[in-house]
């Protein structure tokens, strides 16, 4: 009756199982297993090869999801975080089985893997548990974990579009430029920024695009923080016909942030629904897992929630005029996914 699977996100790989507790060492047993003694038989490689084909096809078929993909590869060029997570399908037909057996060999060793657990579970259990399924693992008992990754990597450029012409009902785009790191002590200034900006359905987008005008029934602002660079974007699903009305509007608002700033009763809702969020998410142990074992993982810490909580409640106006002014005070990015043949129709969008 439990739940095993696995996800890829950009900068990580998750391997877990839902159960209830009395099976805890059953689901520890058998994800260990799987993550530490695969035997990735050229059988398994083939078939599994077929299943992301036609993952990749599905998701082509979902240009709400292909939209994101464009404006990736669009803002950050051939680079890592620049491409689908998925891959191609030429380059997953290319995959053989020795590249795929000598990643796993490299890669999937105890100094980079964190193991998280959360729930109706006690700490001392879990560990036994753990070196038990770990027991048969070559480990060099001198290595220490594997630090997160850091650094910093401009974005170079701006003003570009790029199109994906389809003959869809809506068009999809997003409007973005670069972010901040997730390391960045603005991330949580330009949190609440995002939240005020397109965050809720009193956002400001929202409220101008979706309540006042009926050109969109989905848009909204959101962004992402990597190891080296972040992202900041805003998504808006819309008949094809009215883009340039909806990108005109999206960037007015861009603009009036970014010289003005947000106003103390949006800086209040914006927190509020910042801290409502995060601690209405940890309701779930799904949840409190993936946190935990992410904060290990990318930040090398685990920030408390109410220092989170605290972080958030800081923040001023002051500081989100200013991470306005720094992100969205530069050229922005274009993408579109819609019944578009010229890109340079949408040249006064990117100016």
């Amino acid at each position: 009756g439990g739940e095993m699977n696995a996800f890829t996100a950009k900068e990580y790989t998750c391997y877990y199982a839902r159960v209830l507790d009395t099976d805890l060492p059953l689901a520890i047993d058998v994800v260990s297993d799987m993550v530490t003694a695969s035997l990735i038989r050229s059988e398994d490689v083939d078939s599994e090869r077929g299943v992301i084909l036609e993952e990749i096809a599905m998701n082509e078929d979902d240009p709400g999801d292909l939209v994101h993909e464009l404006f990736s590869a669009a803002l950050l060029g051939d680079a890592p975080l620049g491409r689908p997570v998925l891959g191609t399908v030429d380059s997953i037909n290319a995959l053989t089985r020795a590249q795929i057996a000598g990643y796993y060999r490299r890669r999937y060793r105890p100094p980079h893997m964190v193991v998280t657990a959360a729930g109706n579970v006690d700490h001392g259990k879990v560990v036994r548990l753990v070196k038990k399924a770990f027991a048969d693992v070559p480990v060099d008992l001198d290595a220490t974990p594997a630090a997160p990754r850091g650094g910093a990597k401009a974005v170079r450029g701006g003003g570009s579009v790029r199109i994906l012409e389809r003959p869809t009902e809506q068009a999809h785009l997003v409007l973005g430029m670069p972010g901040v790191s997730r390391s960045d002590d603005r991330r949580f200034a330009l949190a609440v920024l995002n939240a005020a900006l397109g965050g809720g359905m009193s956002s400001r987008l929202f409220q101008e695009i979706r309540e006042k005008r009926g050109l969109a029934y989905s848009v909204y602002s959101y962004t992402s923080g990597y190891a080296d660079l972040g992202t900041f974007g805003v998504y808006a699903g819309c008949l094809p016909g009215k883009v340039h009305e909806v990108l005109r509007i999206v960037r007015d608002e861009l603009g009036k942030v970014a010289a003005d700033g947000i106003s103390a009763e949006e800086l209040r809702r914006a927190i509020g629904q910042l801290h409502g969020s995060l601690v209405l998410g940890l309701e779930d142990s799904g949840s409190r897992m993936s946190r935990i074992g992410k904060s290990e993982l990318v930040y090398g810490d685990h920030m408390s929630v109410d220092e989170q909580l605290a972080r958030i409640g800081a923040v001023t106006a002051e500081q989100v005029g200013e991470v306005a002014r720094d992100v969205l005070g530069v050229r922005p990015t274009l993408a579109l996914v819609g019944p578009f043949p010229d890109p340079g129709a949408f040249a006064e969008a990117v100016a």
